[in-house]
């Protein structure tokens, strides 16, 4: 890996795969600093907008359309119209604000994108982190205290939601082996284990 002592790790992962927990870990060890939703925070301080607006529209395309209409009279009188204000311009935002903190120090990002946004960095290592269905499900339904049934339902929507938005944004494919430098299944060895083999191999490559 060039770039000398900088490193930034992009975590992609599934639905209830834990991948955020490794993620942060994987922040605690290498003295990184985490953004998951933070970045969506960073994103509303750097352009002066609401940080509804990136919540909303969060890792999912086609959400933007929806807003539009609900909120076409009060849009149009505070001249967000005229501001260009789209979907695609929220996700320029955005990546500005991710290439900006990456630009700071060591970072580890969650999902939106951040493995193509800093793609040019040598410096970057992008991990997707999976697990089985039935793992995922149980941690969703013990999480939102729901259903497997709502759980399964949460997992697919979202997913499908995420892999949209990605493959949109990046003209590749969410969750594909060669998009990444590492796919884990964090099952096989636990949160904990899965973030110190991977921060084995990420040590491995610098």
């Amino acid at each position: 890996m060039n770039g000398g002592d900088k490193l930034i790790i992009n975590v992609g992962r599934q639905l209830g795969s834990g991948g955020r927990m490794v993620a942060q870990l994987l922040a605690k060890t290498f003295d990184a600093r985490f953004y998951d939703k933070e970045i969506l925070e960073l994103a509303a301080k750097e352009s002066g907008f609401s940080e509804e607006y990136f919540e909303q529209n969060d890792e999912c395309k086609g959400f933007f359309r929806s807003l539009l209409n609900i909120r076409a009279v009060h849009l149009a009188d505070s001249g967000f119209y005229q501001n260009d204000f789209s979907q695609e311009a929220l996700f320029k935002i955005q990546s500005d604000a991710i290439r900006k903190a990456a630009a700071e120090g060591n970072c580890v990002f969650v999902g939106r994108c951040a493995d193509y946004v800093l793609r040019d960095m040598p410096e970057c290592v992008n991990i997707f982190v999976t697990a089985p269905i039935d793992i995922r499900i149980d941690r969703v339904a013990e999480r939102h205290h729901c259903s497997r049934d709502e759980a399964r339902h949460m997992i697919e929507k979202g997913e499908h939601e995420r892999a949209t938005y990605y493959n949109y944004y990046t003209g590749k494919h969410w969750g594909a082996s060669e998009s990444y430098h590492l796919c884990i299944d964090a099952s096989v060895m636990g949160i904990e284990e899965t973030a110190d083999y991977i921060a084995k191999f990420i040590n491995a490559r610098r």
